[in-house]
C-alpha cells in the first residue's frame, strides 16, 4: 500500500500544552514517569529471568507484559519529553507512520498478554489438576508467538488505514503523538468509512477483550468459594492485581477507539494515562501485591550485594 498523494511531508505536534512553564513541568513529570517505567519493568524482567522460583507460566507471561510495557511507553514518552523543551515539534510523515505501527504493535501485545494471564489464572484455579498438562512450557511459548503474530497483523491493518489518508494541509496535530484519530482531523477526505474500520478493528479488540477478561475473572472469583482460606487469599491477591491492570488499561482504550471520529479536550490526557501511566503503574501493582516477586527481588539484590562485597 503506497502513500496517497500528499502535499504534507511532515507534521507539527502541538503537544500537551503551549504554555512554556507548563512545558517544563511536562518535561520533568514525564521524564520521571518514563525512567520509573523503564526501571520498574526492567527490574521485573531481570528478576524473572534470574530467579529459579519464578518459573511458572504466570511469570513467563508477566515477563512479556513488562517487555510490552517498556516498548509501549517508549513508542510515545521519549518524543513527548524531548518535544516539551523543543521549539519545533516536527515529526516527518514516515516517523509518524512508524509511531502508529509501534503504538499499536505493543499496545495490542499488551492486550493479548493480559488475556493469556487471565487464561493461566483460570486454568490454575478452576482446573488445578490439569494445570501442568494444559499450561506446558511449549504451549505458553506457542501462545506468545501467536500473540506477536496477532499484534503484527493488527498493526499492519492500522498502517494500511493511515496510508489511505490524503493530507493537503494544515499539518498541525493537536496531540503529543501520531495516531489515527488525530490524523482523521487533518485528512482531505470523508473519514467516516475509515473510522468504521478503525472501530471494527481497534475498538472491537479493546471492547471484546475487556468483556472476555471481566467474564473470566468473574468465573474465577466465583470458583474460589470451594478453595481453602489460604488458597483463596493468595488467588484473590493475584486476580485483584490483574483486574486493576485490566480496568486501568482498557477503560481509556475503549474511550478512544470505540466512538465516532470526533475529538474531545480530555483525549490527550486519556491517551497519556494508558500509554504512559499504565506501563508505569504495572510494575508497582505486580510487585506490591505479589509476595513471590518481592521475595525473588530481595534474593536477587542480596546475592548481587554479597558478590560485590566479596569481590
Amino acid at each position: 500500500m503506497m502513500q496517497q498523494n500528499n502535499s504534507v511531508t511532515e507534521f507539527i505536534l502541538l503537544g500537551l500544552t503551549q504554555d512554556p512553564l507548563m512545558q517544563k513541568a511536562v518535561f520533568l513529570i514525564f521524564l520521571i514517569f518514563y525512567v520509573g517505567t523503564m526501571m520498574g519493568n526492567l527490574l521485573i524482567i531481570v528478576t524473572i529471568k534470574s530467579s529459579q522460583t519464578l518459573g511458572s507460566p504466570m511469570y513467563f507471561f508477566l515477563f512479556y507484559l513488562s517487555f510490552a510495557d517498556s516498548c509501549f511507553s517508549t513508542s510515545t514518552a521519549p518524543r513527548l519529553i524531548v518535544d516539551a523543551l523543543s521549539s519545533e515539534k516536527v515529526i516527518s510523515y514516515s516517523e509518524c507512520m512508524t509511531q502508529i505501527f509501534a503504538l499499536h504493535l505493543f499496545g495490542c501485545m499488551e492486550i493479548f498478554v493480559l488475556i493469556l494471564m487471565a487464561v493461566d489464572r483460570y486454568v490454575a484455579i478452576c482446573k488445578p489438576l490439569h494445570y501442568p498438562t494444559i499450561m506446558r512450557r511449549q504451549v505458553c511459548f506457542i501462545l506468545i508467538v501467536l500473540a506477536w503474530i496477532g499484534s503484527f497483523i493488527h498493526s499492519i491493518a492500522q498502517i494500511i488505514l493511515a496510508l489511505r489518508l490524503p493530507f493537503c494541509g494544515p499539518n498541525l496535530i493537536d496531540h503529543y503523538c501520531c495516531d489515527l484519530q488525530p490524523l482523521f482531523q487533518l485528512a482531505c477526505m470523508d473519514t467516516y468509512a475509515i473510522n468504521l474500520l478503525l472501530v471494527s478493528n481497534s475498538g472491537a479488540i479493546c471492547l471484546s477483550s475487556f468483556i472476555i477478561l471481566m467474564i473470566s475473572y468473574i468465573v474465577i472469583l466465583h470458583s474460589l468459594r470451594n478453595h481453602s482460606t489460604e488458597g483463596r487469599k493468595k488467588a484473590l491477591s493475584t486476580c485483584t492485581s490483574h483486574i486493576i491492570v485490566v480496568i486501568l488499561f482498557f477503560g481509556p482504550c475503549i474511550f478512544i477507539y470505540t466512538r465516532p471520529p470526533t475529538t474531545f479536550p480530555m483525549d490527550k490526557m486519556v491517551t497519556v494515562f494508558y500509554t504512559i501511566g499504565t506501563p508505569f503503574l504495572n510494575p508497582l501493582i505486580y510487585t506490591l501485591r505479589n509476595a513471590e516477586v518481592k521475595n525473588a527481588m530481595r534474593k536477587l539484590w542480596h546475592i548481587k550485594i554479597t558478590s560485590e562485597s566479596k569481590g
